[in-house]
Parts: C-alpha cells; sequence; structure tokens
C-alpha cells in the first residue's frame, strides 16, 4: 500500500525594495524575516542538507544542482515551518501536513506573515522606503521564482516509474493549477495571456537543476525522513496560487496520482510526445482546446488526459481507498471538485471564477480591457497581472475580490491567524512547534527531521525525527503534560 501523502509547500515569494537608491533584494528579504522574529530566532540546521543528490544516482555533466546558502537569514517559526531567504527571495515553507485542506490552511497562513513582515519591516526602512512582497513567479524581465511542493513516497518505487507518469501529470494539470499570466517570456511564442506562469520556463524533461534547465521532474533525492524507506518527491513545476480550490486541487490530486503509481494502478501508457513543447502548448490556450499526443490515447486535449487520470482515481478510491491521501473523506472531497472542475473547464471556464487563479485573472482583466479599450500588450495590463499578486491586502487585487465575496474559501480567517503560530497536530510538526513554543531559548537549532536542544550542561543533544507522522499530538501531548523542561524531555526520550 501506498505511504501516507505528507506534504508541503515552499513557496518563494517576489520581493521589492521601493524609495531606496540601490534596492537589494537580499537585505530586503533579510529585513522581512528578521522584523517577523525579532524578538528570537531559533536558527536552521544545515547538517542534512544534501540538495546535489541526484535520485536517478548520477549527475548529468555540468549540472547545477542548487546552493546551500548557510550565511543568509533562516529561521524556524512555531507554527513548525521554516521562513528564509532563497536565492534573494523570502521563502516560507510550510510545516508538514498530514492533508491537502491542512496544507491550504498553512499555505494561507504564510500569506499572512508575509503581510505582517512587511508591517514589521516597515518599522525598520528610512522614512520613503517600503518593501512590497508578490506571490507570484515572474518579476517580467525573465527571471522566474517557484511554488514548490513536496510528497512523501515510498522509496521502492523505481524512480523511473515514477517520471513515466508524472511528466503527462504535470504537463496536464496545469488547466487548474495555473496563476494566470499576461504575455510570455524565455523565447517562447508571443500570446497574450496564458494559463500558468512558469510553463515557458521549462527546457528539459528530467533534471537536478531548479534554476537553469528547469526539468519538469525534479531529482532532487533529499528526503528529510529515513532514507532507507522513502523520498520525498520534489515538484517544481507548479505555479503559486492565492485561490484556496486550486491548492487544494494541486495538491490533492498529485497526491492520489502518485498514490496510483506507487500501488501499479496505471494500466496505460499516458506518455506524452514532446513534453516539453507541449507543457507551452497547453499552457497558451485558454480555451482548453490544444492537443498533445498520448501514447495510448492518440491527440486529446489537456483536459481528457485529467479525465483519463480521474477515471483510475475513482477505480482507485473503490478498490483500494484513499487513506494514504488524508483519509477516504478528504479524498472524496478532492475527487468531486476535481471532477466539478473539469466539467467546468469542458462547458465554460468561466464558470470557475473565483476557483482557479488564470480564470479568475483572465475574467478581471478582460472586464479592464473592454472597459478601457486595451491591447492585452498595454503595460497598464501587466501591472493590474502584478497587482493581483500584491500579498498587501489594501493593494492586492486578488483581496478585493474576497472582500467582495466573489472568491470560494475552503479555511477560514481565524484558523488561519491560528496557523501562523500553532503547528499542525498530526505530523512531526507538532513536536518541533511545540519546543519551540515552550523552551525556544534552549532549542539551539532545528530542521525537518531533527532538533538540537541546549539541556543546560554539555552537550547538546539532537533529537532525531525521521517519521514524518511521529511526532503528532497523538504520539506526544501526554509527554509534553509530563515534562517541564528539555533535559526531562530528553530523558523521557530516551528511555525505554
Amino acid at each position: 500500500m501506498a505511504v501516507p501523502k505528507i506534504v508541503g509547500i515552499e513557496t518563494e515569494y517576489g520581493v521589492a525594495l521601493r524609495g531606496a537608491p540601490d534596492p537589494n533584494p537580499v537585505i530586503a528579504s533579510s529585513l522581512l524575516i528578521n522584523g517577523y522574529v525579532e524578538q528570537h530566532r531559533v536558527g536552521w540546521d544545515f547538517e542534512d542538507e544534501s540538495p546535489g543528490r541526484d535520485a536517478r544516482g548520477f549527475a548529468r555533466d555540468g549540472s547545477q544542482p542548487p546552493e546551500v546558502e548557510t550565511h543568509l537569514v533562516n529561521a524556524v517559526l512555531t507554527n513548525g515551518a521554516r521562513y528564509y531567504v532563497d536565492h534573494a527571495h523570502p521563502e516560507y515553507s510550510t510545516p508538514e501536513c498530514s492533508d491537502p485542506l491542512q496544507a491550504v490552511l498553512f499555505d494561507k497562513a504564510g500569506e499572512r506573515i508575509l503581510a505582517r513582515s512587511m508591517d514589521a519591516a516597515r518599522q525598520l526602512l528610512p522614512s520613503g522606503q517600503e518593501i512590497v512582497v508578490y506571490k507570484n513567479n515572474s518579476d517580467g524581465k525573465g527571471n522566474s521564482y517557484g511554488c514548490h511542493e513536496n510528497f512523501l513516497v515510498d522509496r521502492a518505487v523505481p524512480f523511473a516509474m515514477l517520471v513515466r507518469n508524472l511528466i503527462p501529470w504535470f504537463v496536464t494539470r496545469q488547466v487548474f493549477t495555473g496563476a494566470g499570466k499576461v504575455g510570455s517570456e524565455n523565447g517562447a511564442e508571443a500570446v497574450d495571456f496564458q494559463i500558468s506562469q512558469r510553463a515557458d520556463f521549462f527546457e528539459e524533461e528530467v533534471g537536478l537543476e531548479t534554476t537553469l534547465k528547469r526539468p519538469i521532474v525534479n531529482t532532487r533525492d533529499e528526503p528529510h525522513a529515513d532514507p532507507q524507506k522513502y523520498r520525498r518527491l520534489h515538484v517544481i513545476v507548479g505555479d503559486a496560487n492565492l485561490c484556496e480550490v486550486a491548492t487544494f486541487l494541486k495538491v490533492g490530486a498529485t497526491a492520489i496520482v502518485l498514490a496510483m503509481i506507487e500501488d501499479g494502478f496505471i494500466d496505460k501508457d499516458l506518455s506524452i510526445s514532446g513534453p516539453v513543447p507541449a507543457m507551452r502548448a497547453v499552457s497558451h490556450d485558454p480555451t482548453c482546446r490544444a492537443t498533445v499526443e498520448v501514447a495510448s490515447l492518440g491527440r486529446c486535449t489537456a483536459i481528457e488526459m485529467q479525465w483519463e487520470f480521474l477515471r483510475l482515481a475513482r477505480k482507485y478510491a473503490d478498490e483500494s481507498g484513499l487513506e494514504a491521501c488524508g483519509g477516504d473523506d478528504i479524498g472524496a472531497l478532492v475527487l468531486d471538485r476535481w471532477e466539478q472542475v473539469l466539467t467546468s473547464l469542458e462547458r465554460d471556464p468561466s464558470e470557475l471564477d473565483g476557483q482557479l487563479d488564470w480564470v479568475t485573472k483572465s475574467n478581471l482583466l478582460r472586464a479592464y480591457v473592454d472597459r478601457d479599450s486595451l491591447s492585452w500588450n498595454d503595460p497598464k495590463l501587466s501591472l493590474l497581472d502584478l497587482q493581483y499578486h500584491d500579498v498587501r491586502p489594501a493593494r492586492s487585487l486578488y483581496e478585493r475580490l474576497v472582500r467582495a465575496g466573489k472568491v470560494e474559501r475552503l479555511v477560514g480567517e481565524p484558523e488561519v491567524r491560528a496557523a501562523m503560530v500553532d503547528p499542525p497536530e498530526t505530523t512531526r510538526a507538532y513536536f518541533r512547534g511545540t519546543c519551540l513554543a515552550r523552551w525556544a531559548d534552549s532549542v539551539v537549532a532545528a530542521n525537518w527531521d531533527s532538533l538540537v536542544l541546549d539541556v543546560g550542561s554539555d552537550p547538546l543533544r539532537r533529537i532525531p525525527m525521521m517519521e514524518p507522522t511521529r511526532g503528532s499530538k497523538l504520539h506526544v501531548a501526554q509527554l509534553f503534560t509530563e515534562v517541564s523542561t528539555p533535559r526531562q524531555l530528553v530523558e523521557r526520550l530516551a528511555s525505554p
């Protein structure tokens, strides 16, 4: 049976320092994080970082794995998340989540943390300067930055099997994961508006890089868990979503597809001919009528391919259940929403206004085009495109739609505010976050799979957390009621 699909989302936010004579994005990003965590910051433990390890067991000549930037600001938050500077961007990585709805909640909490960081940074800046953050994927100058998903996967599954089935999945799921974009970049054919912000930037089918020659399937093999049992699938093809339905489907449907792959359930060859150009073709056609060549289906649209995945997923749910994908109840919600979205995309994509980002943005911008008689290459539209992603609630076009009741919410704002501080209760993030909340001064460093504590005497004590499902509230809540110091915690954990 498939292993539990523990998931997480890493978002690199676009950042601009306005009013400064020499705006530096690294300084701006550092100010954001320092402003938010100025009272006490627990550093990141880099001991287990190995971004150059390739899942294929080899690295292509000339490949450039991501650098580990140990000198930049890194913080661990009480909600179990990581908040840090990555390649000149502020990046928020959610804590480990056990289902897609939880992932939506903690991803949205990240947006609120960035908004609060901007307020805090304003107090540190000279008059007339301001840091502005965008949850998008392109600066419009040829640079793209990512929104990465992570999924726990069984190490026993051959990586080639993952690649074979995931490429067609990633190429076609854009129809509901895309954030929408005016124009094209990276030498792609000119278009007025496209589905995905990221599609133009993918140039390889499989590879280790994340910033150059970006691959559809990333081979980074850094499990952050027991390496004998698990791998972490590092997904770099997704857009940064604001619409909660889009995030829910992006994570939830991918988790189900991964479970099917692990259990050998996909019974057709769904490989696509020329997946890199196919990725652009799908993105460049907001009518969703562009076709790709599929080995077992012939020429079909991305929606038709998605119906095939959904057919398999329904059958899989009936025969095996969806316990590994957040539970049968959450899994059923994913399947029903997936079907509803595909039905609307076939009939009229505009029905998904307020559910999918690319549709919501397209309808919004089209209203400006019609009202002001604008051409799609008018710079005003590009500015409006960017303003959709502004994280400042008072300036964001997306948030304006939320306030007008035109966007479907899946999580309540009180829950989001709580998730800014409190960790999920169903994964090891609960243990990490609770230790930070209770004994921040004693937590020397932390990362995904361990915690280093100062117990008041040498040596420092490292607590391994190699099982992502262990350390939940169910496992350790009673323990926390029985200990009052880090030393007592370590002694209890060491006892039989």
